[in-house]
């Protein structure tokens, strides 16, 4: 039997490399495992190859498919049923926002707004919420 050291799996989606390496360091060294894509098609690749995230981080201004058109394939695609969805964008406009948690986002943060490891806390706490309301 294996042992779960990991505190859940996050699946970060942005297509700024320097950002997601530094992400990916961020939520490593907090005890996740994580899997970086550049673009919301390799997001869903790797969801489809059967990455079960626990969380997903994802930009929504992305070349190709854009957040909106990425959450668009996670609901139609039951992709993502239980998985906290975290929209981290520049954008702080408030129709995004909006139309973002009519998708189904969990959370939306204007990356301005906070520091990589107040959201690595904000993840934390979205995947606690989730656990706690489904069903095991």
């Amino acid at each position: 039997m294996m042992i779960d050291t990991s505190k859940g799996n996050v699946l970060f989606v942005d297509d700024d490399k320097f950002l997601a390496d530094m992400y990916g360091m961020k939520f490593t060294g907090a005890g996740y495992t994580v899997q970086l894509c550049l673009s919301a098609a390799d997001a869903l690749t790797a969801l489809r190859g059967g990455f079960a995230a626990d969380a997903i981080v994802f930009d929504l201004l992305m070349p190709e498919q854009d957040g909106f058109a990425f959450l668009q394939a996670l609901v139609s695609d039951h992709l993502a049923p239980r998985v906290a969805l975290i929209a981290l964008t520049n954008q702080s406009n408030d129709a995004e926002r909006v139309k973002a948690e009519s998708m189904g986002v969990d959370r939306y943060i204007v990356k301005a707004s906070m520091i990589p490891s107040e959201v690595v806390g904000v993840v934390e706490e979205e995947i606690a919420k989730k656990k706690k309301t489904s069903p095991a």
